[in-house]
């Protein structure tokens, strides 16, 4: 997180910072910021698990601008700008379109063990493990989620307990690609909880 901070010259730039380990920086501009999750997947990367990213977005006036999520062990640069498409590497992405749920690969992650929708959450597990014959997969890095979603490797996800460092940079590559990623309950994205689901537009 350091390194990131410091290769972004936040100092000089003014910008302000919300990161994962040190919370807000209060930067010069109020207006814009740095989101960073400097490793999104740590208990996979804890455990020699090769799936696990870096994260960063660009907020402007509380939307996100700009995004990329990075997989070292792979060497995938999943990115996006506004209004320019969504990348992986040098590649436009899109995102899936398949209609039948049924034969849909959806994602799902958590709970957390202190989570207070946990029987929430494996209740949600079940009912929809009876809807798709693929079995739901749980990779264990949210930004990787939404990042294979942009690039049609999954059709959908809902995920709930997320930080907005999980998601930042996830929103603009989805919505880059052509999908649809919003909280639940219709809400906006928030820096305290985040339950979210993610797709193509049909699914």
């Amino acid at each position: 997180e350091k390194i990131i901070i410091n290769e972004l010259g936040i100092e000089k730039s003014g910008y302000s910072v919300l990161t994962e380990e040190r919370g807000v920086i209060e930067g010069k501009n109020k207006t814009s910021r740095w989101i960073i999750d400097p490793i999104d997947g740590t208990t996979n990367f804890l455990n020699g698990v090769p799936h696990f990213a870096i994260s960063i977005a660009f907020e402007e006036n509380q939307e996100i601008k700009s995004g990329i999520i990075f997989d070292p062990i792979k060497n995938e640069m999943f990115s996006a700008h506004k209004g320019s498409g969504a990348y992986l590497n040098n590649s436009r992405m899109r995102v899936s379109n398949k209609s039948d749920f049924k034969n849909s690969l959806i994602a799902t992650g958590g709970p957390r063990f202190v989570s207070e929708q946990k029987e929430k959450i494996m209740k949600e597990y079940i009912k929809v493990s009876k809807k798709v014959r693929p079995a739901i997969r749980k990779f264990g890095s949210a930004a990787l989620d939404l990042a294979y979603i942009a690039a049609g490797r999954i059709d959908g996800l809902w995920h709930r307990d997320l930080k907005y460092w999980d998601i930042a940079a996830g929103i603009v590559l989805i919505k880059e690609s052509g999908g649809y990623i919003n909280n639940i309950d219709g809400t906006d994205f928030n820096e305290n909880k985040n339950d979210i689901i993610a797709s193509n537009t049909r699914i």
